[in-house]
């Protein structure tokens, strides 16, 4: 009942003209920043934070609640309409999203995306009120090799499972294996592979190799004529027939747990969730060749569980002072700011605000709706642009926006090479999503995996001394040996069969 009370004392605040303003900026610059590829809603809150100095606590949460949960939905935008992910949580919505609107359907691929990301924040929001105290404990209960485990169970799941070909996909991995190898050592402080350059002391920033691999490919096949949407098949009106939304209902309840489930764990986020909500789909469906045609259910899944991610990131941030990810990281920052400091005692001492913060992220989850119904058709306009035009204005600003990260022009030429990189990997139908993913993934399982054996003294045995452990190692292999059995089962049902004959 105390958070009940709690709540009710917040709603006030948060219903004053100056935070309800503040919400609705904030979720239009969010929604702007995810819909320009190389920006994010870590870029977008860090820039913001200076300005919010003179401003009441709560008016600046709110803006930065709008600009976090408006961003994670903006990068569906691009993701769909240009096959470029805005933000690295994007990257799940282009396989199916972008093949329905060349069907002649973005403005419906857009409205589910829409849905699914409201809902997916309405429910992390909704968690992050009501269930903080006690989820942000199941984040604690993961120790450094149940870390390492979660880390390969990911980078195989989606290697074997999302390539046509697992070989490639584990190729695409190695890729992002090494990348993620460069730059200081965070155990022993050598350089490795850096090459002598101190540009690549600290390593390759995530947006550098995402908006290289996502964004430069489809902006030279905008400028050459080879995208492939047509604008005399947009259709801005809506979808032909009534779409059955709620066909979608296990879809959205399915993966908001994956989203929330994964927010709690911290150095994970909504890419992650995103990516193995998209994958557990379509292993639950009946019809998993056609995912990645225009599913309807592969744009819901990773959308909803990017957004249910946006909360639940927020409960260790908030009740531990552990943040989840880098945006989590920048929003304690905006506390700090402000003069409050995340633990326990916030919810003690700072009651009013904390739980104000809590409902502008709910609030948010329903003006990024509104924002996004009326302004689909503005979006989906975009597209009657000429490819010729597009596509500069695309690479512009995709080299705007990597070099407003740590302005360097080092940083541009790496994302160039990287798009390149992304070029050739395309021709060879290598997936690149697996090299994104292990640049993420592949620096957590190395730590977790030195520091276990560390603290074993060389005991490797430690790394399934726990239940957990052990649940993750049984599906990591259950992963490696599923295509093998797959392709071995058939052949063996032959040869019986001739037998019998």
């Amino acid at each position: 009942m105390e958070i009940f009370s709690a709540i009710a004392s917040a709603v006030p605040g948060v219903f004053s003209i100056q935070v309800i303003i503040a919400m609705l900026v904030g979720t239009m610059v969010g929604i702007g920043v995810g819909a320009l590829p190389g920006l994010s809603a870590t870029m977008g809150i860090a820039v913001l934070i200076p300005l919010t100095f003179s401003l009441e606590p709560l008016v600046a949460l709110g803006m930065v609640a709008g600009i976090y949960n408006g961003a994670m939905y903006g990068g569906s935008i691009p993701a769909i309409l240009l096959r470029i992910p805005g933000t690295p949580a994007g990257i799940a919505t282009v396989f199916d999203g972008h093949r329905m609107a060349k069907k002649g359907d973005p403005k419906l691929a857009l409205d589910i995306s829409l849905v699914s990301s409201s809902l997916g924040s309405a429910v992390s929001a909704i968690a992050l009120l009501l269930l903080a105290p006690a989820l942000a404990t199941v984040a604690l209960k993961f120790g450094q090799a149940d870390y390492f485990w979660l880390a390969v169970f990911g980078l195989t799941i989606i290697s074997v499972l999302l390539a046509g070909n697992p070989v490639k996909g584990f190729l695409s991995a190695c890729l992002g294996l090494f990348v993620g190898l460069i730059g200081i050592d965070s155990l022993t402080g050598n350089q490795r592979f850096t090459f002598g350059s101190s540009e690549l002391l600290s390593g390759v920033d995530i947006i550098v190799i995402l908006t290289g691999l996502y964004a430069i490919p489809p902006a030279f096949d905008l400028m050459t004529g080879k995208a492939g949407i047509s604008a005399g098949h947009i259709d801005v009106s809506g979808s032909r027939e009534k779409f059955p939304w709620h066909t979608l209902i296990p879809t959205w309840i399915r993966s908001s747990g994956i989203g929330l489930v994964i927010g709690l764990i911290p150095a994970l986020g909504g890419n992650i969730a995103s990516l193995l909500a998209w994958n557990e789909q379509r292993r639950w469906t009946k019809n998993p060749d056609t995912y990645g045609t225009g599913e309807p259910d592969g744009i819901a899944a990773p959308e909803c569980a990017n957004n249910a991610d946006t909360g639940a990131t927020l409960i260790p941030a908030l009740t531990l002072g552990i943040p989840g990810n880098a945006v989590a990281a920048v929003v304690l920052g905006a506390l700090l700011v402000h003069g409050l400091r995340p633990g326990p005692d916030l919810f003690r001492a700072n009651a009013d605000v904390v739980y104000g913060f809590m409902l502008t992220m709910l609030i948010t989850a329903g003006f990024m709706w509104l924002i996004g119904k009326f302004g689909s058709r503005l979006y989906v306009n975009i597209l009657r642009m000429p490819g010729t035009l597009l596509g500069p204005f695309v690479l512009g600003l995709t080299i705007v926006g990597v070099y407003s990260i740590n302005n360097s022009l080092f940083e541009v030429w790496l994302m160039l090479g990287f798009g390149a990189l992304g070029f050739i990997m395309e021709k060879l139908a290598i997936p690149t999503a697996p090299a994104v993913l292990a640049v993420i993934l592949g620096p957590i399982a190395e730590e977790s995996f030195r520091r276990t054996v560390l603290i074993s003294g060389g005991d490797m045995s430690a790394l399934l001394a726990g239940p957990i452990s052990w649940i993750l190692a049984t599906l990591t292999v259950i992963a490696v040996i599923s295509p093998l059995w797959k392709a071995i089962w058939p052949r063996r049902a032959a040869n019986s069969g001739d037998e019998a004959s």
